[in-house]
């Protein structure tokens, strides 16, 4: 298991890497050749699952197999000093702006905050993640991601349906919301709101049609506590 807190945000994160023929489904769906696998020096980094050494056997693996089966991929990766945090995203936007996918390595809020950052670019997750918030300000966080331990933000244009909805709907929107705002408070956002917003913005409509199955809680807290082995230990 990995609890780590962030230098100067006192985040606390918990991730594991998906495998990798879960990554190769969630990169197949697109038709992309530029791959840039993005990881981070902090949490995830200490974790074993998306620093530098994490990275750089990715994007290894992820070149074999698309010389193995003539995907023609262009895959470059790299980390920065913290993903959730829009400062050190902006220090690579050439980097994302001139790739047809971010595979990220960082923790769900680092996904996400990728996803916000850069609206246009499809951004898959190669990590798993049991919690966080990202930092708003000095002391104030926003919660992004609640840890199910089953990371789908590819299927909700990179934004936390069970975080973010005051109902945890995975399938919406429920109809209750005004001009943004869920129906709960005017100073709540609706997350199926900005899911709309960010998939029309992206043509994907389409997506909103697609139901996603049933959540498999067992891989969440609901489960019991949770223990995360790292390869080799």
């Amino acid at each position: 298991m990995c609890i780590i807190p962030v230098p100067g945000c006192d985040a606390v994160i918990i991730g594991e890497q998906k495998p990798l023929n879960e990554v190769l489904d969630l990169i197949n769906a697109h038709s992309v050749r530029r791959l840039l696998v993005v990881g981070c020096d902090s949490c995830v980094s200490v974790c074993l699952a998306g620093g530098k050494d994490e990275v750089r056997e990715l994007v290894l693996r992820l070149k074999e197999h698309s010389s193995d089966n003539a995907n023609g991929w262009k895959v470059r990766g790299l980390t920065i000093k913290r993903q959730c945090e829009r400062r050190f995203e902006d220090d690579i936007r050439n980097d994302i702006e001139n790739s047809d996918l971010i595979v990220s390595m960082g923790c769900g809020v680092g996904a996400q905050m990728l996803s916000e950052n850069f609206p246009g670019v499809n951004i898959v997750p190669a990590i798993n993640t049991s919690n966080m918030g990202a930092p708003v300000r000095r002391g104030v966080f926003k919660e992004r991601c609640m840890g199910c331990g089953d990371c789908t933000i590819h299927r909700t244009a990179g934004i936390c349906a069970l975080a973010r909805c005051s109902k945890s709907l995975q399938n919406g929107p429920c109809g209750g919301s005004h001009d943004g705002k869920c129906e709960i408070g005017p100073e709540t956002d609706c997350a199926w709101h900005q899911i709309y917003v960010a998939l029309k913005e992206r043509n994907e409509l389409s997506r909103l049609t697609e139901p996603l199955p049933p959540k498999d809680w067992s891989k969440s807290r609901s489960g019991g506590s949770r223990t995360v082995r790292n390869k080799g230990e």
